[in-house]
């Protein structure tokens, strides 16, 4: 009996969670990779004793995990452990002022009371909103293709739709969080979680006000062993269910004749199979894989996400008034996004975001130092000159973080690590270095999206943060699930 053979090209969280659904469903998944390490993004490394994980450093939602487990048949515990973590960020304002956010409502509305003056019912009304909007619209439209005709007759679909209202597709998300709190502070606050899919407030529809539903109602985690932990977990899922994993094997060209899907180029050798997934960013497969100049130039139109430059630093001693996630804030946000997405260039008085995990676990640095993950939100690359912008912007940063804490920061970096957005090009093929493939910056931004299926290639279809529904770790793990879905509806439909 024919066994069906599938090919994922990429090993990022999307691909691996692909591999192990397709897996679970019959076929043989081999899965090209063209680093020697799974993960894409999700990748960590050790320098001078210290630990760091080198993309994402959030982890919400972990239901699309454990159900990846439980689809598979196997105990999570075995593979894999989180906590909950109970102040999600740490925000520091250049006049002094500081706020814990809580995931516990209550204590979150009460500090935000207490420190900017605002009132604690706008801010759980707000959380509320947030949480009916997710469970209303986000549900049905991230958790299925947006280019299928049956999700528009989901049962779910005409309670989405009339929850809708014209303010969150046609206000900013700026707009709609100014509408909420009378605080500039607070809504600065809430206008960030426009960064998690690297868009702009000022631009993004306030739809996105569904983000902070994820992290404040349903909590934010840590992975025991830091971020890395999740990809390792998913590796070795992957293959105990017999997905085999072929590394610094990139994948020269796909396939395809007379409208179907027929394999793959590795190493100047044709690979066959039944279905094709790419997880890599959907510019580049058409590019490079397609050698469709017209499609890809078409996905060139949509504005690319933000990307980053972050700094790894081991901290030579400790810091007690930083968390996990810590937060130090532009006095001037709308101008700082002007400069990242019209400007295309570093602003002078940055947002920076310092991700500790040795707050979690001290294993994670030297006994008495902590290992610093610092990210600075920058342009997609049009050819800046990172190695002199990275320069300018180490001394920004440390003398930011020197003014706020009060202590001389650049005096205690033992050992140093960047990454800027053309070595994220380069190590995860993101075009442009873009984090999230697409922004958000338009009302219509989530339908112009990249379905996760080809309307052209029979066989071929797509996940990761490039397509539907979007990037960061919950959204490609959606996408694995919405792929897997497409290929057993066309299975079936292929037996009939």
């Amino acid at each position: 009996m024919h066994t069906k053979k599938a090919i994922v090209i990429g090993s990022g969280i999307g691909g691996m969670a692909t591999a192990i659904r397709l897996t679970v469903q019959g076929f043989a998944v081999n899965v090209y990779e063209k680093n020697s390490y799974p993960g894409g993004k999700l990748a960590a490394f050790e320098k001078d004793g210290y630990q760091f994980d080198a993309g994402p450093s959030l982890f919400t939602q972990p239901q699309n995990i454990e159900e990846l487990f439980t689809l598979a048949n196997e105990p999570m515990e075995k593979y894999f452990s989180y906590q909950p973590v109970d102040i999600a960020c740490k925000y520091f304002y250049e006049d002094g002022k500081i706020v814990h956010a809580y995931t516990d409502a209550v204590l979150f509305s009460k500090e935000l009371q207490e420190q900017l003056g605002e009132a604690p019912a706008a801010v759980t009304d707000y959380l509320k909103q947030s949480e009916k909007i997710y469970e209303n619209i986000g549900t049905v439209f991230l958790n299925h293709s947006l280019h299928k005709r049956k999700t528009w007759f989901h049962k779910r679909i005409f309670k989405a739709l009339s929850t809708v209202k014209p303010g969150l597709l046609f206000q900013t998300l700026n707009k709609h969080n100014q509408h909420h709190f009378t605080s500039p502070k607070t809504v600065q606050l809430f206008n960030r979680f426009a960064t998690y899919n690297g868009s702009n407030p000022y631009k993004a529809p306030g739809m996105l006000s569904l983000i902070p539903h994820l992290e404040l109602n349903q909590g934010t985690f840590y992975p025991k062993g830091g971020m890395i932990s999740i990809t390792n977990a998913m590796y070795q899922l992957a293959k105990d269910k017999g997905v085999t994993f072929h590394f610094d094997s990139p994948v020269q060209r796909i396939i395809h004749h007379e409208g179907t899907v027929r394999g793959v180029v590795v190493h100047h050798e044709n690979i066959e199979a039944d279905i094709v997934v790419s997880n890599g960013d959907a510019y580049f497969t058409y590019k490079n894989l397609l050698c469709n100049a017209k499609k890809a130039e078409k996905i060139l139109r949509q504005e690319r996400s933000s990307s980053a430059v972050i700094f790894y630093w081991g901290m030579n001693k400790t810091y007690p008034q930083l968390q996990l996630h810590n937060i130090f804030f532009s006095n001037d946000y709308k101008k700082e996004f002007e400069n990242i997405f019209v400007n295309k260039q570093l602003f002078s008085d940055p947002t920076i975001y310092v991700n500790i995990t040795s707050k979690m676990e001290m294993s994670q640095a030297p006994e008495g130092k902590e290992n610093w993950f610092v990210m600075v939100n920058a342009p997609a690359n049009t050819g800046q000159d990172w190695q002199s912008n990275k320069e300018i912007l180490r001394g920004i940063v440390t003398e930011k973080l020197s003014r706020v804490l009060g202590e001389d920061i650049a005096a205690e970096i033992t050992t140093e690590q960047t990454l800027d957005p053309v070595m994220i090009e380069s190590q995860t093929s993101s075009y442009m270095g873009s984090l999230y493939g697409t922004s958000s910056n338009s009302k219509l931004a989530a339908f112009l999206r990249h379905p996760n299926f080809s309307s052209t290639i029979k066989g071929l279809y797509f996940c990761g943060g490039s397509v539907h529904p979007g990037g960061g770790i919950p959204l490609c793990l959606k996408s694995a699930k919405i792929v897997s879905e497409l290929v057993a509806d066309d299975t079936k439909k292929r037996r009939h």
